[in-house]
């Protein structure tokens, strides 16, 4: 009767170490699947184990190779809760699955922002209601936590977590707003794959292969190689002089003090550039492909500001980047303009709306009525989640409505005056809240001044009394936009100039 007791716990023990059958985390309990496509299912296993995944009447076999397997499940309906069975050696049983809708939600800080409290920052606007009447079960997150990386990670070992009224104080709060809203329109599940890192430039979005092989951004990746190279030495002097900068420290604070002026910023170590040149995408965005999704929502570009000119370059080719990796075509990308912000270089938002004539299927929502210019993080979310929901429900899901903000398209000289035609004017174009505003115009001086602004139409007509010979009209084009032209669906127009470089 021993010798039996032994031999099945050897047995156990024996079937338990090769029960090496893994998948994913992003395919665990309460996930959402994308419908209406092929569904890729991924995970670990001993070589040359035979792994099977069930899951609502499909049954699909592949063989582990080099420690990984993969397979494709056939093109899935909505609806749900199903559960799915993979098994090996050993068996895993996934509960509580949906299929719906799946939408990446990516960027920085202004799509990091959670819908509750942030250390630093003013609360959403009306997030305790918010967060109050936010019971949708069939909403939920998969939040990619921080980790940049100079080598590819495979997985970031998350969970997916139902939206509830405690649970999505902790969702972004651009992306829950957008998903709620979509979901009331399409009355499916909405999956959100959550990864964004606050202050960081596009190019750490960007695998470094795509950069170092385009000429124009190249010196992205060999900045970020010398900033490596640099950092011990800056972290050994930081410690050297630490003393003398907390004197200093100590002293400029009693001046402020007795001047009654603000604190000076007390002395940091040097930041560390780990994730640098395609870090958070190799540590954030590799784990979740080739995840089946429907899209992208995104929502970046402070951090790149003063480059405006790259940024026409880099912002497209990550997109592009990103499309080419996922292998799933030109999926809908949709983005936000930079909200108004006070010193913010106007040319960050010029590079984004040229960015609609670059690459195909994309969509980008305006801010300049919901930002805040004392505040690089506006508050006013709900509007933000809302546009990027009319872009996918019209560009996405083929439904017939207006979708974005007039959006300028060409301009002609008519003596004195220049008239200016938009796409985008919807049921027309109209003034928000009295006459025109936010228009500037030049003459061959190139000095610009307030112009006179009237609607014809579906055209704007823009003119100044002093210049004769009109050569360029800009509109909004300042850190904080003044500019109240809208369409009649109430979505405003981007700033834009006609004199572009």
């Amino acid at each position: 009767m021993k010798k039996g007791l032994v031999l099945s716990l050897l047995v156990l023990m024996f079937a338990k170490s090769f029960a090496t059958v893994k998948p994913n985390s992003l395919f665990s309990d309460n996930m959402v699947l994308q419908r209406g496509v092929t569904v890729p299912i991924w995970g670990i296993a001993s070589d040359s184990e035979k792994v099977t995944v069930e899951f609502n009447g499909q049954k699909v076999t592949t063989i582990a190779k080099d420690g990984k397997w993969m397979l494709k499940l056939k093109p899935l309906k909505a609806g749900g809760p199903y559960k799915m069975t993979i098994s090996g050696v050993n068996t895993i049983t996934i509960q509580n699955i949906l299929v719906g809708e799946v939408w990446v939600c990516g960027g920085q800080s202004n799509m990091e922002r959670q819908l509750g409290l942030r250390s630093g920052q003013k609360p959403i606007v009306n997030w305790i209601q918010e967060a109050a009447a936010a019971n949708y079960p069939e909403i939920r997150q998969y939040k990619v936590d921080r980790k940049p990386s100079d080598t590819l990670v495979s997985d970031a070992l998350s969970k997916w977590v139902i939206c509830d009224t405690a649970s999505v104080k902790e969702f972004t709060a651009v992306g829950y707003f957008f998903a709620r809203d979509l979901y009331k329109q399409l009355k499916v599940p909405i999956g959100l794959l959550f990864s964004t890192v606050g202050g960081t430039p596009a190019e750490n979005w960007t695998t470094r292969a795509t950069l170092e092989s385009n000429p124009e951004l190249k010196t992205l990746a060999e900045q970020y190689d010398k900033a490596k190279l640099a950092y011990p030495d800056a972290v050994a002097k930081y410690k050297n002089d630490l003393p003398s900068l907390m004197l200093k420290y100590a002293a400029d604070t009693l001046a402020a003090l007795a001047a009654h002026k603000p604190f000076p910023a007390k002395p940091a170590p040097p930041r560390n550039p780990v994730g640098g040149a395609g870090g958070l995408y190799n540590g954030m965005i590799n784990p979740l492909i080739p995840y089946a999704i429907k899209g992208v929502i995104w929502y970046q570009g402070e951090s790149n500001g003063g480059r405006g000119k790259q940024y026409q370059t880099l912002f497209p080719t990550m997109i592009t980047d990103w499309r080419q990796n996922w292998n799933q075509g030109n999926f809908p990308f949709f983005f936000v303009q930079i909200a108004p912000y006070r010193g913010a270089d106007p040319m960050i938002r010029e590079a984004q709306l040229l960015t609609l004539n670059k690459v195909p299927n994309v969509a980008m929502v305006v801010t300049t009525d919901c930002g805040d210019s004392a505040d690089i993080h506006p508050t006013f979310k709900q509007p933000v989640g809302n546009r990027l929901s009319l872009a996918a429900r019209a560009l996405a899901y083929q439904e017939k409505i207006e979708y974005s903000g007039p959006l300028f398209d060409n301009y002609v000289v008519r003596g004195t005056d220049v008239e200016l035609s938009f796409t985008h004017t919807g049921k027309g174009l109209v003034a928000k809240e009295g006459e025109l505003t936010g228009f500037l115009i030049c003459g061959p001086d190139k000095k610009f001044v307030p112009a006179t602004a009237v609607i014809s139409g579906n055209k704007v007509i823009v003119s100044n009394p002093t210049i004769s010979f009109p050569l360029a009209v800009r509109y909004g084009f300042v850190s904080v936009s003044k500019g109240n032209l809208f369409n009649q669906e109430g979505l405003p127009a981007s700033p834009f100039r006609t004199d572009v470089e």
